[in-house]
């Protein structure tokens, strides 16, 4: 798997509102908020359940990394992915920053891939409990 998750039994909104306060703790911002459902709605006319990637980074993490390798920026941000399954039933997803940084061959990659991987679990962790 490239990623690990959570269900909420909540409704979007609030789903989104606990994700965000959950990465803040944890010292992430959102770079990004993709609304996929708009854009669907926008560009193809296509209407779905609300779906938003959130691009989350942790600027100490990120600065860490894109000094031991200059173009990690490609990897980068952490994804968070907050959808919809049903009325009360949202799923939060995140990536897994161990298999996405996997094919940098760097030890200082890898340490702060673990560190984000173990902040990003605590938060998926948290939200369930």
């Amino acid at each position: 798997m490239y990623g690990f998750n959570a269900t909420l039994g909540l409704p979007f909104d609030e789903a989104i509102e606990r994700v965000l306060a959950a990465l803040k703790l944890e010292g992430f911002g959102v770079l990004s908020d993709i609304d996929v459902q708009r854009a669907m709605k926008e560009k193809l006319g296509v209407d779905m359940p609300p779906y938003r990637i959130l691009g989350a980074c942790n600027p100490t993490l990120a600065h860490k990394a894109l000094q031991a390798e200059p173009d990690i920026g490609l990897l980068l941000p952490c994804n968070v992915v907050v959808r919809q399954e049903t009325e009360s039933h949202v799923t939060v997803a995140f990536i897994d920053p161990l298999v996405m940084m996997g094919m940098v061959d760097k030890p200082e990659v890898q340490a702060v891939a673990k560190d984000a991987e173990q902040r990003l679990r605590r938060i998926c962790d948290g939200l369930i409990h």
